[in-house]
């Protein structure tokens, strides 16, 4: 699980100020995390990863990188990690098939499935480390975004920002980019469209994210 749309769209949408402390929860190969690194020039990246061979291709790619230094993987399952930072800003594309047929192929089983368990215990692990004012961003298909904000709730982490991702404006809302924050306030919420036509970026999708891809 390499590169994927929902990584990248995330990567790129997510807002703040000037985090010092930044979390990657899953972070497969890096690419989020290397991202955010060239968002934010101030911010020391941690990322999470729970595969072990993805976790040591994410370390060979954070050291040949321009952010060699602000980056570090750690091969952990999220509940296992253990650190005394509080974050200021955390990303995760995590998993999202809930309960669902799991992948014959074991390792991309489990980038792509979890259990309901899974989500409990990410958004507890999210609310002991994250920072006073901090927030939390995910990318998740409607229904399992949904739940996870009924969820968040119970543990004081309120839905802040609500990104509605679809296709292009004729299609339905495919993923949900939603943030999380310990301190509650009024929601606030955009459509975002990938294509204009079949085959064709929006000029948004472009603009997004022409400074990562070289093809943009």
């Amino acid at each position: 699980m390499k590169i994927n749309t929902d990584g990248v769209l995330l990567a790129a949408v997510v807002v703040h100020s000037n985090p010092r402390f930044v979390l990657d929860i899953g972070t497969g190969t890096g690419v989020i995390a290397l991202m955010l690194a060239q968002r934010f020039p101030d911010a020391d990246i941690d990322a999470v990863e729970i595969d072990e061979s993805a976790a040591k291709a994410a370390t060979g790619n954070f050291a040949r990188s321009a952010f060699s230094e602000r980056t570090t993987a750690h091969f952990s399952a999220i509940e296992d990690y253990k650190t005394d930072r509080k974050y200021d800003l955390i990303v995760s594309n995590p998993p999202y098939f809930v309960n669902d047929l799991k992948n014959p192929e074991i390792r991309k089983g489990i980038a792509r499935h979890a259990d309901a368990q899974f989500f409990e215990s990410l958004l507890i692990k999210v609310a002991e480390i994250l920072s006073d004012g901090g927030c939390f961003w995910v990318i998740l298909p409607v229904k399992q975004a949904e739940l996870l904000v009924q969820s968040a709730v119970d543990i004081n982490l309120f839905l802040r920002k609500q990104i509605d991702i679809c296709s292009d404006e004729h299609k339905p809302v495919i993923r949900q980019v939603i943030c999380l924050s310990g301190l509650a306030g009024e929601l606030e919420r955009e459509t975002f469209y990938i294509y204009e036509s079949e085959g064709v970026y929006t000029a948004a999708y472009r603009t997004l994210l022409k400074d990562f891809f070289l093809a943009f």
